[in-house]
């Protein structure tokens, strides 16, 4: 049970002793008062006065936030107050308070409790900024007690667990967020800005399509029929093509029932678009200027940290065959490429163990997988994938072997794929039976669907279309050099928790004085 720990047993009797003073521990209809950033510069020319007049009583503040320290002195204490725009520091004493409410207060406003504090503002003796207050309301009393140090910790899972507090004690995870919001609204603000319409399409699909994965199934009761939460929405934006909507894209949640690593999560954020009569060069094209617009909307460089490696968004983007990377960049030699026999025994050879069911194309993708993707380090384009593990991609017209495909990997991961849509249906009849039979023959549980509705869409005619879905967490991941998804994710999915109290153990003694201490 939360309530429990004798420190909360502790701030709860905090609480009601509020309660019995007259005070409200959890008052109603409080406004936020003037951001932290805005009054350190507001009085940034206090700190050009002499000493002794570094003082303005004729300006009056209230500022609001958490308090992070505190320093109790006998009849006065100096506290740390963090917003969303960082810290402040704030002085209160006995004599400047309303009589007996220093005394009142001392010991009950405590380090996580969220107040608002008036006054004016003044310099300390070691040129500190800081709010001398004449009144401290208590705004949101905190019964449970913040970690004496959080970036300590060397289980990460309670930062993901509770983002809340990782949030609270880590400034820089905002930070994150806040530019992944900014990502988020200058991709969308790009498509609109080249005709695009945003639109939204199911999320429950009566049959799982528009990649290989195995789907998180449910049940809808009313109906009386299973339903799948969406692993993309391709098969529905190209119905909208059908119907004469020539350039559409979404950003939105898939769901992917498969294992979780730094780089997977069972739900995952990605753009999806079709661009009627465009082809996947003009794709490619249209993928570098998205990169140039984040980098000149969001100020970056063209080269970034990425780990201990830096990756160079110069564009036009290197661009290299996918038979040939196999060569050229794994180092898989050109025999074993085209042939199965000789394809299986190489994996094989190298610790990669394969289904003995395995078709060539499936195994040149475990040789890519094994021995090129990690290489990839600045943006690349690879293109002209098999046809055979690109079910919804046209074929070439000069080798119906090859699918019209490319994707693009950026610091050894895939961050988009993109090809021409097949517009046969006839073609993408046959494919739907082909990925069938795979998982009849394999039992490959992530193989596509027989979706006779998108065929027979399919059979009013398509017109020629292009479409690209970009992994917005991947994107995310780059451009603040973060390393697990879960880093850009608010609240990653995580195993069960066998007793919520396990995630409070590194919580320590947390008194008012025993806190950090803070410098006046």
């Amino acid at each position: 049970m939360i309530f429990e720990n004798p420190y909360v047993q502790e701030r709860i009797k905090k609480a009601q002793t509020l309660r019995e003073e007259g005070i409200n521990p959890y008052p109603a209809g409080r406004t936020r008062g003037t951001p932290s950033a805005e009054f350190l510069a507001e009085n940034r020319d206090l700190l050009e006065r002499p000493e002794g007049e570094r003082i303005a009583q004729d300006r009056h503040y209230r500022l609001t936030g958490r308090i992070k320290f505190i320093r109790i002195m006998g009849k006065a204490a100096f506290a740390k107050l963090e917003d969303s725009e960082g810290l402040v520091q704030i002085y209160y004493n006995r004599d400047d308070l309303p009589e007996g409410y220093y005394n009142k207060i001392k010991k009950l406003i405590e380090v996580g409790d969220i107040v608002e504090a008036e006054g004016f503002p003044f310099v300390t003796r070691t040129g500190e900024i800081t709010l001398h207050c004449t009144d401290l309301r208590i705004v949101s009393k905190a019964v449970h007690p913040l970690p004496e140090k959080f970036h300590g910790l060397t289980d990460q899972e309670i930062r993901y667990r509770q983002r809340y507090l990782d949030m609270i004690m880590n400034p820089e995870v905002k930070k994150t967020f806040k530019l992944r919001s900014r990502i988020v609204s200058l991709v969308r603000r790009f498509f609109e800005e080249k005709g695009f319409l945003e639109v939204e399409t199911p999320m429950m699909h009566p049959i799982p399509g528009g990649a290989n994965a195995r789907p998180f199934v449910t049940r809808h009761n009313a109906l009386g029929v299973d339903r799948y939460l969406r692993i993309a929405p391709e098969l529905y934006l190209k119905r909208l093509i059908v119907g004469g909507m020539e350039a559409v894209f979404e950003i939105n949640r898939n769901f992917r029932n498969e294992g979780m690593d730094h780089t997977h999560n069972p739900e995952f954020t990605m753009i999806e678009y079709y661009w009627a009569w465009h082809t996947y060069e003009d794709l490619m094209r249209l993928t570098e200027e998205l990169f140039d617009y984040l980098f000149e909307n969001l100020g970056l460089p063209r080269k970034l940290p990425y780990g201990d490696q830096e990756v160079d968004f110069t564009t036009p983007f290197r661009k290299v065959g996918y038979l040939e990377s196999l060569h050229t960049i794994g180092g898989v030699p050109e025999a074993v490429i085209t042939d199965r026999e000789k394809a299986r025994a190489y994996l094989k050879e190298h610790g990669v163990e394969t289904d003995p069911n395995l078709s060539l194309g499936y195994l040149q993708a475990e040789l890519f997988d094994a021995f090129v993707e990690e290489k990839l380090i600045n943006p690349t384009f690879v293109v002209d994938f098999p046809v055979e593990i690109s079910p919804l991609a046209r074929r070439s017209d000069e080798n119906p072997e090859i699918a019209e495909r490319f994707e693009l990997f950026i610091a050894g991961k895939e961050i988009a794929n993109g090809f021409n849509e097949l517009n046969d249906p006839l073609d993408q009849y046959e494919r739907f039976k082909m990925q069938v039979e795979a998982k009849e023959v394999t039992g490959d549980d992530e193989a596509m669907h027989m979706d006779l509705d998108y065929v027979r869409a399919l059979s009013y005619g398509m017109a020629p279309t292009a479409g690209e879905g970009i992994g917005i967490d991947r994107l995310v991941m780059l451009l603040t050099n973060q390393h697990s998804i879960r880093d850009v994710l608010l609240f990653p999915a995580m195993r069960p928790e066998a007793k919520l109290e396990s995630a409070e153990s590194n919580e320590s003694n947390e008194s008012n004085e025993n806190e950090p201490q803070t410098k006046e």
